[in-house]
């Protein structure tokens, strides 16, 4: 190997002839470094670049910052990937996310049979995520409907006691709602309420004036032109049908393959298979629960002016039935809770074999029919009996008949069981490599979306 060699006898050879000899000359060396010979050589910092000029420009250094973030895939087109799409998106601008959707067209299943609420948190356990994110969610939710022009309305909502026995529990739901931070609360005699519903039965109610209702499909077409925006894509008719984990993970569609170093599963009523694709053991089960309501004829819609909801019994684990005032102007009233023999089964007679099988064979679901067999028949009953639903409706407007109600929407909650057959009431996640799976998040994970898809981000280890 030849030293540097500075003897005046030699020229001193170009930079090109140096390279063409293999000889290299101290000053040569100095300069390519970013020094000067001589008594004034600069002394170099550490961490300084051995270049005098950055080597890239802003521009690619931005693209570089841009690489560094791990691409993302979300499986499942609904609210919730949708929002968390946007979330990721927004927090790393430049990333690369890609949503697929098996359906034709995003949000058509449980976001598209919404009942529309804008859930404010009042009946969830203090300091759990339910709690925490419907609070922030439902603030979010409002401002992004009021950025995009998406009709909603905050309306309030009176929550009514029947007996005794419900004040009490009234009040505990007070207490409640002012510990999850609710604004506004007040109790309600009966003179009181009637003030603004003058057909209202019941003895007392809570008012609470955060709660409203919005157009869930239309915040569904404002989220997929916000990500497209932000540089992201929603894919449609792309249900993922197997996935292949490597140095990343690759998902197979019949829109085409699809790779990225992240997957994030908000496949809603699907979740726990997709999952299990991506080789997590299913400890939950998705349970479909069809949800019927009714709606009250336009003669009858005078009948309600709000949303009238009752007190809930910790003796069963839904909520049971309530009227809701709809965007669009029309009185919904229910739903029930029956087991859907589909997990896409928006009417009776819909029949999924595989999906009925996944849920007679599971034993968590035997578990729960057996722990509340007076409630299974209870909603059964509403089912198929017109009048014996109206029965339940009356305890909150009295004045309300068989012959006010027509046939409504339907919906399918995706809850998710235990194998105890317990209903897991908080919102769930689960970790896998370079995977995070949505498991559950029936109500109120539509307000809640947005604040649902920042809490997804900070479970990312790539932050």
């Amino acid at each position: 190997m030849r030293h540097c060699n500075s003897s005046a006898a030699k020229p001193r050879a170009s930079l090109d002839d140096t390279a063409m000899e293999g000889t290299v000359h101290q000053e040569t060396c100095l300069k390519l470094m970013g020094f000067t010979a001589g008594r004034r050589v600069q002394k170099r910092t550490p961490g300084q670049s051995v270049f005098s000029k950055a080597p890239f420009s802003a521009r690619l250094r931005a693209r570089r910052k841009k690489l560094s973030t791990p691409s993302s895939l979300i499986i499942g087109g609904g609210i919730v990937g949708l929002a968390t799409a946007r979330q990721l998106l927004r927090q790393h601008p430049g990333a690369d996310v890609t949503v697929l959707e098996k359906e034709s067209a995003p949000g058509q299943h449980q976001t598209g049979h919404n009942s529309g609420v804008l859930h404010c948190g009042l009946y969830y356990t203090p300091g759990s995520l339910k709690a925490r994110l419907a609070v922030e969610g439902i603030r979010e939710m409002i401002e992004f409907c009021e950025k995009h022009n998406v009709p909603h309305e905050v309306c309030g909502k009176l929550v009514v006691a029947t007996n005794d026995a419900e004040i009490a529990r009234m009040e505990k739901l007070h207490e409640r709602g002012q510990a999850n931070g609710l604004k506004g609360i007040e109790k309600f005699s009966q003179e009181q309420m009637r003030e603004i519903e003058p057909h209202i039965g019941g003895l007392a109610a809570l008012k609470v004036p955060q709660e409203g209702i919005v157009d869930y499909p239309a915040v569904v077409t404002a989220l997929v032109k916000n990500i497209e925006k932000l540089g992201g894509k929603v894919i449609t008719n792309a249900r993922a049908t197997r996935f292949h984990e490597g140095t990343e993970w690759t998902v197979e569609t019949p829109a085409g393959d699809f790779s990225a170093d992240w997957i994030i599963n908000c496949a809603g009523l699907h979740c726990d298979r997709v999952s299990q694709l991506a080789g997590q053991k299913r400890e939950l089960r998705i349970v479909p629960f069809r949800g019927e309501y009714y709606q009250l004829k336009p003669g009858s819609r005078h009948l309600v002016n709000h949303l009238i909801y009752p007190v809930p019994d910790p003796q069963f684990p839904f909520l049971g039935v309530h009227f809701t005032r709809l965007i669009n102007g029309g009185i919904e009233a229910g739903p029930n809770a029956v087991l859907a023999f589909a997990r896409e089964g928006y009417r009776k007679t819909d029949l999924n074999l595989r999906d009925l099988f996944d849920a007679l064979t599971y034993s968590g679901l035997w578990r729960f029919a057996f722990k509340y067999p007076k409630m299974c028949i209870h909603e059964l009953r509403g089912s198929f009996s017109k009048k014996y639903f109206c029965n339940q409706l009356q305890k909150l407007v009295p004045e309300i008949q068989p012959s006010d109600l027509e046939t409504g929407g339907t919906g399918v909650r995706a809850q998710a069981m235990s194998r105890k057959g317990e209903l897991v009431q908080d919102f769930e996640f689960a970790r896998g490599t370079r995977a995070l799976h949505v498991l559950n998040a029936p109500s109120p994970a539509a307000t809640a979306s947005l604040a649902i898809g920042t809490e997804i981000i900070k479970q990312l280890e790539f932050n």
